[in-house]
């Protein structure tokens, strides 16, 4: 072989090496960049998908925010309406009680709670005391019942109290006092179960 043919030789096979080299090199880096790329996808899909779950817990807070303040207005306004009604209701309540007192049925009802409080007393001695708005009562009310009653000196809104001094006994059947008990445990109840 001659040294033309030997360097031809030598190009050649130099050649042929440096391109596969060069193959090698830019599949290699063709991979690395396949590879770079599917790593960045990956990260903005992360990205993406960290970014979407921050917003939907964002809004899912915020919607929850908005409920629990329209829940605070409506329980307000119904605890308001509730109220209202609940003192026209009593309003109501007062009214009739103030026509049953001016009833001849008031007289007959006064009688029968002062013979109860005697009955209960028995032998001991009992002080029986009328409001002072039943102050027109009073002679009529001994008349039929034939024992001394006495008016209060703080009003009870009519009904009667008594004192049994003996067993330190006070008989509240005032009207005040059971009209302030039922304003007070009163609750509206609502439903199917309760109509």
């Amino acid at each position: 072989m001659t040294i033309e043919e030997k360097l031809q030789h030598f190009y050649d096979t130099s050649v042929a090496e440096a391109q596969t080299e060069a193959e090698n090199t830019l599949e290699a880096h063709k991979k690395s960049l396949e590879e770079m790329f599917e790593k960045h996808k990956e990260s903005r899909k992360m990205d993406a998908e960290a970014q979407i779950k921050a917003e939907t817990e964002n809004a899912t807070r915020e919607v929850n925010k908005a409920l629990s303040a329209e829940q605070l207005t409506l329980r307000r306004d119904w605890t308001a309406k509730q109220t209202e009604l609940k003192n026209e209701l009593f309003v109501e309540v007062k009214n009739h009680l103030e026509n049953f007192m001016e009833s001849p049925a008031y007289q007959d009802y006064l009688c029968s709670r002062i013979q109860k409080a005697r009955e209960f007393a028995g032998n001991d001695e009992i002080f029986i005391y009328l409001s002072a708005e039943d102050t027109a009562l009073q002679r009529s009310i001994v008349a039929k019942t034939g024992f001394t009653v006495e008016i209060s000196d703080e009003p009870f809104m009519g009904g009667i109290k008594a004192t049994i001094p003996a067993k330190n006994i006070l008989i509240d059947n005032s009207f005040l006092s059971a009209y302030e008990k039922l304003k007070k445990e009163f609750k509206f109840d609502g439903g199917l179960s309760h109509e």
